[in-house]
């Protein structure tokens, strides 16, 4: 199983965190990837994900945040499950010395999405 955190937009309107699994066997449908890479140092101020995409990290370490405050790391070989489409965003800031390289992967929200939460 992969770590996996997912950004999600709630009931009420803000970016919210949820932390678990991806089972394997997740990318079998994938119709297109992009790849992309910002350099050390970067950050990214408050903006909603533009579309559902799972978000593999090759190199980089961040830290992000919700507006309401909610925060996680997110490290290389981890999976961001980006469905924050609406409401009050994320932002994000590298906080080691590697850059971002990472792979977008759409995916369509009507299927189902692997994603096991860790208990509470």
């Amino acid at each position: 199983m992969i770590k996996a955190y997912k950004l999600y937009t709630g009931n009420d309107g803000h970016s919210h965190i949820q932390t678990g699994t991806l089972a394997e066997g997740v990318f079998n449908q994938a119709s297109a990837i992009r790849f992309q890479e910002s350099p050390p140092h970067s950050f990214y101020d408050w903006h909603n994900a533009p579309a559902d995409q799972y978000v593999i990290t090759l190199s980089g370490t961040l830290e992000f945040e919700t507006a309401p405050g909610e925060t996680f790391i997110l490290k290389p070989g981890e999976i961001l499950i980006a469905m924050d489409t609406t409401g009050t965003a994320h932002k994000w800031k590298l906080i080691d010395e590697e850059p971002w390289r990472r792979v977008y992967v759409p995916f369509d929200r009507s299927q189902p999405i692997p994603f096991i939460p860790d208990e509470a």
